[in-house]
Order: C-alpha cells, then sequence, then structure tokens
C-alpha cells in the first residue's frame, strides 16, 4: 500500500518539481471542475456529488495508490453502469454499490489481481468503450435539443425511440447555446492555448445564456441553477451547496422511493452484482490509465497497489456523499503534460476543487444544461474513437472484429456486464479455438534424416503445442491406432508447453492402451514440470511398460534394447 507516495517521499522533491506538480494540480482541477459536475449529472445524481468525488476519491487513491501520476474521480465509462442503479435503489443504493466495489478492489489487489488487464482482450475494451461512449451521447441529445421528455425509461432502443418521437419540440434557446458550446470545444484546439478548452466552452455559453435573459424576458432554458435544489438548515436553495462534504452513512440515505434505504443483507444481494461490476470496470479503467500513464513518463506503477487505492478511495468516498471513481485517462494525461510526477497533483486537484465549492458556486448555478450536454457529447465522441474503431475492424482477425462488434452491440443494446462476460467468453472460446488448430500430432516418416531407418516395430509421434482439455483428446487420438508388429510407441514431446488435467488423462488412457497390446511407451523430451504430473498419476519409470527419455535419439536407442 502507498507505493506512490512513499518513492514519492524516498525520492525527494526539488522547489521546481513541488511547483510544477502544484501547477499541474490546478491545470487539472480546472479541467475536472466542470466534468465532475457533468459526469454527476449524466449518472442521475445532483452535480454536486460529482465534485465531492474528485476531491475524496482524488486525494485518497492518490495518497494509497501505486501510480504517482494517476488522477482519479468521476469517469464517462461509469455512466452507464451507474445510471441504472441510481435509477433502480436511489442515490442512497448508489453509494452502497460504491461502497462495497472499494471492498472488492481492495481485496483483488490483496489477491495479486493487478493482471487483470491482460487477460481482458484487446476487442472487448475498444467494444465496450465505443458502445458506452454511444449510449452517453445519446442520452444528451435530450438536454442539448432542449426536448420535452419527463424521463427516459425503458432500454436504449425504448429511449432512442422516445427521443426521435419528440424531435418536434426541440428548443431553439437550448440548441443556440449548446450549438455555441460544441461550436468552441471543437474549434478552440485549434488555438493551440494552454486554456482548457471546454473551461472557454462552459464560460462562453453561460455568459451568453445570462446576456440575452437580460435582454429578452423570453429567452429562458434550464441550468444547474433551475434543475438542482437542496435543502440546507431548513433552507431551500437552487444549484450546489456552498458547504463541505460531510460524513454520513451512505445506507442513510434516500433510495428510488426517497425513504432511506437502510441496510440488509437482502440489499447486499440486489446490489452485489453492480458493486462486482463497478469493481471490474474501475479496475480496467485505473489499470489502463496506469499504463498509459508509465508510456508517458517512463515510469512504472504498482498494479495491485493501485487497485488496493481505488479500494480505499471508493470506501471512503461514498462516506462523504461521492459516488464511484476510477482513473481517468484525460485528465492524467492533461496532468503529466503540465508537470506532473508525485500524487501532490491529484491532492492540489482536490483541494482546487474543495475551494471551487466553497468560493464559486454561485456562478456555477448559471452553467446552461445544454453546454453540459455539449460538454459531454465531445467526452462521448472522444471515448468512443470513431476513426480508430474503424481502423480495428479493417485491420484486425476476423474473430476479434466479431469479438468487437459484439461488445458494441451488447453494450449499447443490453449494459457493459454482459458486454464484457460475453466478449471475453466469446474470445476465449475462439482462442481455444485456434490453440486447437496449431496442436498436432505428427508420426515420423521410416527414413527420417536424423533417426535414419526405423524397424517396423517401432512408431515415433510427434506432438507439438499445448495439450489442453480442448486439443488433447484431438491430439493423442491418433496414437491409438497401431500397426500389428507395432512394439514400441515414442512420443516426442519436446514441443509441449502446457500438460493439463484432461491431457494427463488421455495420456493415461493411452498408456492403459498401448499396455494391454503388450506395446511399450518411451516419452522423450517432456519438461520436468510436466512429467512430475504424470509421475503423479503412475505413468513413470517404475512401470516396466513406460519409460522416459531426454531425446528421441536416447528413446531410439532404448527401443533397440527393448525389441
Amino acid at each position: 500500500m502507498f507505493s506512490a507516495l512513499r518513492k514519492s517521499l524516498v525520492s525527494g522533491m526539488k522547489i521546481s518539481e513541488i511547483q510544477a506538480n502544484v501547477l499541474a494540480g490546478l491545470t487539472v482541477g480546472v479541467i475536472a471542475l466542470p466534468l465532475s459536475m457533468a459526469l454527476a449529472i449524466a449518472s442521475g445524481v445532483p452535480p454536486q456529488h460529482g465534485l465531492y468525488t474528485a476531491i475524496i476519491a482524488g486525494i485518497v487513491i492518490a495518497i494509497g495508490g501505486g501510480s504517482k501520476v494517476n488522477i482519479s474521480g468521476p469517469t464517462a465509462a461509469f455512466v452507464v453502469v451507474l445510471l441504472p442503479i441510481v435509477q433502480k435503489f436511489g442515490i442512497g443504493g448508489l453509494l452502497v454499490s460504491g461502497f462495497m466495489a472499494g471492498l472488492i478492489l481492495i481485496l483483488m489487489g490483496i489477491g495479486k489481481f493487478g493482471k487483470l488487464i491482460e487477460i481482458v482482450p484487446y476487442p472487448v475494451i475498444i467494444g465496450f468503450t465505443a458502445g458506452i461512449g454511444v449510449v452517453i451521447g445519446t442520452f444528451q441529445i435530450k438536454d442539448f435539443l432542449g426536448l420535452d421528455i419527463e424521463s427516459m425509461d425503458g432500454d436504449y432502443l425504448d429511449k432512442l425511440l422516445l427521443i426521435m418521437n419528440s424531435l418536434p419540440t426541440v428548443d431553439w434557446q437550448e440548441l443556440l447555446i449548446g450549438g455555441l458550446t460544441i461550436t468552441t470545444l471543437l474549434l478552440w484546439p485549434r488555438i493551440r492555448s494552454k486554456i482548457p478548452g471546454h473551461l472557454i466552452a462552459l464560460l462562453l455559453g453561460s455568459l451568453t445564456a445570462w446576456l440575452l435573459s437580460q435582454f429578452s424576458q423570453d429567452f429562458s432554458i434550464a441550468t444547474i441553477g433551475s434543475r438542482f435544489h437542496y435543502e440546507l438548515n431548513g433552507i431551500t436553495g437552487n444549484g450546489i451547496p456552498a458547504i463541505l462534504p460531510s460524513f454520513e452513512w451512505p445506507w442513510n440515505l434516500p433510495g428510488a422511493d426517497g425513504t432511506p434505504i437502510g441496510l440488509s443483507f437482502e440489499l447486499i444481494k440486489l446490489i452485489l452484482p453492480s458493486a462486482i461490476t463497478i469493481a471490474i470496470l474501475g479496475a480496467l479503467e485505473s489499470l489502463l490509465c496506469a499504463v498509459v500513464a508509465d508510456g508517458m513518463t517512463g515510469k512504472k506503477h504498482n498494479s495491485n497497489d493501485e487497485l488496493i487505492g481505488q479500494g480505499l478511495g471508493n470506501i471512503v468516498a461514498p462516506l462523504f456523499g461521492g459516488i464511484p471513481a476510477t482513473a481517468a485517462i484525460a485528465r492524467t494525461a492533461a496532468s503529466i503534460k503540465a508537470g506532473s510526477s508525485s500524487p501532490l497533483a491529484s491532492v492540489i486537484h482536490g483541494l482546487f476543487i474543495l475551494g471551487a465549492i466553497l468560493a464559486l458556486t454561485p456562478l456555477l448555478a448559471y452553467i446552461p444544461m445544454a453546454s453540459m450536454a455539449a460538454l459531454l457529447l465531445v467526452v462521448a465522441w472522444n471515448m468512443s474513437e470513431p476513426k480508430h474503431f474503424v481502423r480495428t475492424i479493417k485491420i484486425a482477425p476476423r474473430d476479434d472484429v466479431i469479438v468487437l462488434i459484439l461488445c458494441f452491440l451488447l453494450t449499447v443494446l443490453f449494459d457493459m456486464t454482459i458486454a464484457v462476460a460475453v466478449g471475453i467468453g466469446l474470445a476465449s472460446m475462439l482462442f481455444i479455438r485456434k490453440s486447437i488448430t496449431i496442436t498436432s500430432t505428427t508420426k515420423v516418416e521410416k527414413n527420417h534424416e536424423d533417426y535414419g531407418d526405423l524397424p517396423d516395430s517401432v512408431a515415433i509421434y510427434d506432438i507439438n503445442g499445448s495439450l489442453f482439455f480442448g486439443s488433447a483428446q484431438k491430439a493423442l487420438q491418433a496414437i491409438s491406432t497401431v500397426t500389428p508388429n507395432l512394439r514400441v510407441v515414442i512420443l516426442d514431446m519436446t514441443e509441449v508447453n502446457m500438460l493439463d488435467m484432461s491431457a494427463i488423462v488421455a495420456m493415461e488412457s493411452i498408456t492403459e492402451s498401448l499396455s494391454k497390446q503388450h506395446i511399450r511407451l518411451i516419452i522423450s523430451g517432456l519438461q520436468q514440470r510436466m512429467a512430475a504430473k504424470l509421475h503423479r498419476v503412475g505413468i513413470n519409470n517404475s512401470r516396466e511398460e513406460v519409460q522416459f527419455s531426454k531425446t528421441v535419439v536416447d528413446a531410439i536407442n532404448l527401443a533397440n534394447k527393448m525389441l
């Protein structure tokens, strides 16, 4: 635990490095401020919960994790997972699921699951991230166009149909502000300014909306202040409360029916699948981000410590109103480019957002919902990486393309949990099929250049590849067919690199079959660790009909002595 912090403290930091990390923290804080609010809104909760997440999780994960430069907080990848939880269990259920996900992440770190990202096929990752981007982008159309839709219920196709049927209710005022914001977001990078484009876009959208409302009483659009309300000491306010996040057990918060959700074994059973999904997605996102950060900095993160740090952050954040968090690639990359080299940058980023809550909440209330939707549309587009998606389809092998498209469609039409499970399952099956095709057994010709003229009573079989449940029977079945005059069978297993229980059972069957026909078996070149597996089940030199040799030449000499 705390390996990133320990490494930073041991290596020491010069004044210039401290200054660079403070500047990087302020830079990424400016980026994270509106994004945290937008992602909380997209997840179905008030915007302050996104800010609380960036503060608490951003600081705790940076201190307790295994990456020096990861910036954690609410991310777009979580939106499609969190929104259904809020709709079904309310804010209380969401925070309880985040708390449980934190416990699971810690167990994953303790259990050395840090290599998790390596077992998830690349097409699966591309497929579900592109699918998430499409879902997020679709859900922002309502606020971007100002459509007259009371609630977005049902599955993806139901929501898409509802949006299409509501297109005649487009509000030109919302569209004007949303269009101005998204245009600024798209054009600002061409200026190559160090000021984050989304900050300028939101300022321009908010200022334009405010000015138009001053000049025309008919101009009225939804803002954070008009959409969200809070109650503090019996007084109702608009927008975001200018108070520090306070401690409260998440199960004391309201569920979908407005009453405290409580804590029970039944609730845990209902929420556990969601918590597992959050934990797996959080692990994948944080480790993927750490790998990207390593490539940018030339440093090496501790993957298991990073999982533990993510777990700590997701346990502490819900106690202060924070939603599930993980490392964000875009914010981490921006922090690195600004000079980040230690957890100090993430801590400063959290403190900056804390200061913004206390000082800027009256101004944040003026941000139009159409501008927030425009920001998320750009985030969704960047996340889906359409050019990379199309390129992968063009150049990837057919099996990988099938996995990619299937994961994409399942994420969009159903949910990410099904997509990842089916994607990994299908990729595994296709891998097994490929492994079966490359595992082979070939009978060596009589006049082999290395072994000379073999007698008819000796047969050599060259086995190549992995012998496991998918390939063992296919690879070894040829050996069961023998000629009447055969007396010795030599198995050249030099190129065998794996032997599972199915293969061991198949080897037992072959040994017994040859023994009944009074045919001796010599196993040649098998690695010691796999030979030991056969020895444990009785296929060893203690049996007269079975022998082991280091090379095929040794096996032939041994066979000649047996004849």
